[in-house]
């Protein structure tokens, strides 16, 4: 991998964990979603006037992708209305590298070097010392489902996003078509769950969700594009890197408790970062 590439990841990595901040700092965390959903789509229309339409055979692929995004933005949402972002965003991002890694290493196939199994692995340990809080409190128990949930999702749209984009070999008709179908996948659930009653959304909510869906698209563009130039494991690991940072904005901002096994835990992450880039 690359530094520009490396770079970018870390980039990209701070605006997702920005986006899931603005999301939890809003009163209504499920709409907040399904105005970033809106978000992406119109933006996803726009770029999909200046590119190729996706090719027959990728078309599996994103609409594949497009029911793990709304999974895991699904869950995403519930999670957040039961746990802070320190303690839920680790568990729900952090699990799915390593899920995706295992799916690579035993069914598909990967070109990783030992050193840089060993930095996704640490990385692992890291993201199960971040969610000790989680397990150890009984009120944080009924968020495990939902982040959990998330984490699959992540793992599920990873794992065909980055074979899709290669496919397509077209990072920005891909994600922008992604996108595009993920907004009808989504608002449907969401109107079976919530009703009419979700399209009452308050002029705060839309300028979050609005902000949050601007930084969401161009991190996960990054990602998509990566894909396209690093093994997808490693891609995966990497933008995990937003959980130290999603640590930062939930200490700082929200004043969410630490101490010193989160310390530790945000330690092994950072060095399995390091590792990986060495």
């Amino acid at each position: 991998m690359t530094i520009f590439v490396f770079t970018a990841l870390l980039g990209a990595a701070f605006f997702h964990a920005s986006w899931n901040a603005l999301v939890k700092n809003s009163a209504d965390k499920i709409k907040s979603m399904l105005v970033l959903t809106l978000v992406h789509g119109i933006l996803g229309i726009f770029v999909a006037f200046f590119v190729e339409f996706p090719k027959l055979e990728v078309w599996p692929w994103l609409i594949t992708s497009a029911i793990f995004h709304v999974i895991y933005q699904g869950c995403l949402a519930l999670a957040y209305n039961s746990g802070d972002l320190s303690r839920v965003y680790p568990i729900a991002r952090g699990t799915a590298p390593i899920l995706v890694l295992l799916i690579f290493y035993f069914i598909i196939e990967t070109s990783m070097t030992h050193t840089e199994i060993l930095g996704v692995l640490l990385l692992g340990f890291g993201v199960i010392g971040m969610a000790q809080g989680a397990f150890s409190n009984r009120e944080n128990l009924i968020l495990l489902p939902y982040t959990l949930g998330a984490a699959i999702g992540t793992a599920g749209y990873t794992i065909f996003d980055g074979i899709g984009s290669r496919i397509s070999t077209d990072p920005s008709s891909y994600i922008a078509w992604l996108f595009i179908i993920t907004v009808p996948i989504f608002f449907s659930v969401i109107l079976i769950c919530q009703g009419l009653k979700i399209f009452k959304i308050e002029q705060t909510t839309w300028k979050i969700g609005s902000v949050a869906g601007i930084f969401s698209f161009g991190s996960y563009w990054v990602a998509i594009w990566a894909m396209t130039q690093a093994p997808i494991p490693l891609v995966a690991a990497l933008r995990e890197t937003s959980i130290l940072f999603a640590v930062l904005i939930g200490i700082i901002i929200f004043r969410d408790k630490t101490n010193t096994k989160k310390i530790i835990a945000a330690s092994l992450i950072l060095a399995g970062i390091i590792i990986v880039r060495l």
